[in-house]
């Protein structure tokens, strides 16, 4: 890997994904420059879907990108080259930064899971998948440690959407289960009119963090089983995102009227607390649920990143939702035409 495209990456992510810069300091060099790599491509990639007006093309522009970072020619980027060099050094199964490609395009296509397990599944796209392709940099390869890597994903994902419930409903986002919103008699049209920090909805939020602490919880055994010298940083990255879960808890959850957010001070004795687990976990013993099944929603992953290599095809589910995409950018930039064609003159 080109160090300039390395050093590209590192300042993508000190400013763009505070909570990994912190956790990545404790993971060995051998990790730590194609994780920056990886997460730089992927930050750049999310952000581009969450952030541009054009989703649809934003989606399926990275998908063009992917293919080329599959077919060993890169677009010309320092993000690009970089991940290209991982995806080629490390054998990374196109099945797992394609399943984050499909979360976004999911996205952007308005996603409204109807379902906690529907919460799950896209929790599994947009961050378990990062997890897997996580643990391939670090030579992990058994379904057990791989599924409770996905947990961790599954974990760190509940936090980001209990933290973001407020700002995710003034963009038009909703990603609380709907059948949470009908038990607890919530209209989800009237609440991306009007997002408050209600008692109800204050229980979701809530809820989502109990759920966020189960499979932080159920995490655990994998970290302890990773290689020694890079359970620190993954023990960080699990403290630090937890640790926003901990701070809604201390405001009643509201995510509504304000951003939960860890101090620096926190981050600093989260970072120490995790080198002591680390050297803990030496001799504690190995809990059971390592041996535990994927949970389904991210079985899919674990199977791929088992394997090495990835020159497999697209899933059924990203191809339906990528040509819904490509209909979408067609019908948008037709609509373009024919309003310029009106505004010309005779």
């Amino acid at each position: 890997m080109d160090p300039a495209d390395l050093d590209h990456c590192r300042a993508a992510i000190r400013t763009g994904s505070l909570s990994f810069h912190a956790a990545s300091k404790l993971l060995p060099n051998r990790v730590r420059d194609p994780a920056l790599a990886l997460y730089a491509f992927c930050r750049l990639a999310d952000d581009a879907v969450d952030e541009g007006t054009d989703k649809a093309g934003a989606v399926l522009s990275l998908g063009e990108r992917l293919d080329r970072v599959y077919r060993g020619q890169p677009r010309n980027t320092p993000a690009d080259r970089a991940f290209a060099a991982v995806v080629e050094t490390h054998e990374m199964p196109r099945t797992l930064p394609e399943a984050l490609l499909e979360g976004l395009a999911w996205d952007a296509t308005g996603y409204r899971p109807q379902s906690f397990s529907q919460v799950l599944d896209y929790s599994a796209r947009v961050a378990s998948a990062v997890g897997a392709m996580m643990c391939v940099l670090m030579g992990v390869r058994d379904a057990e440690r791989l599924a409770r890597a996905c947990d961790l994903g599954l974990a760190m994902q509940l936090t980001n959407i209990a933290r973001d419930v407020g700002e995710d409903a003034r963009a038009g986002r909703l990603y609380l289960p709907a059948d949470w919103l009908d038990e607890a008699g919530i209209d989800p049209a009237a609440f991306l009119a009007d997002p408050r920090p209600t008692p109800r909805v204050l229980a979701l939020v809530a809820r989502l963090v109990r759920d966020s602490e189960r499979f932080y919880a159920r995490s655990e055994p994998g970290i302890m089983a990773l290689p020694l010298d890079c359970r620190p940083g993954i023990f960080a990255a699990r403290h630090v995102y937890a640790a926003i879960g901990h701070d809604l808890a201390r405001h009643g959850f509201d995510s509504i009227t304000r951003r939960a957010h860890t101090t620096k001070g926190t981050k600093l004795r989260l970072l120490a607390l995790s080198g002591l687990r680390s050297a803990l976990s030496l001799v504690a013993p190995m809990p059971a649920t390592l041996h535990a099944p994927a949970a389904p929603e991210v079985a899919f992953l674990v199977q791929a990143a088992a394997r090495r290599g990835g020159q497999s095809g697209r899933s059924e589910t990203l191809l339906e939702v990528l040509g819904q995409l490509r209909a979408r950018d067609l019908q948008r930039r037709a609509e373009g035409a024919v309003d310029q064609g009106q505004g010309a003159p005779m």
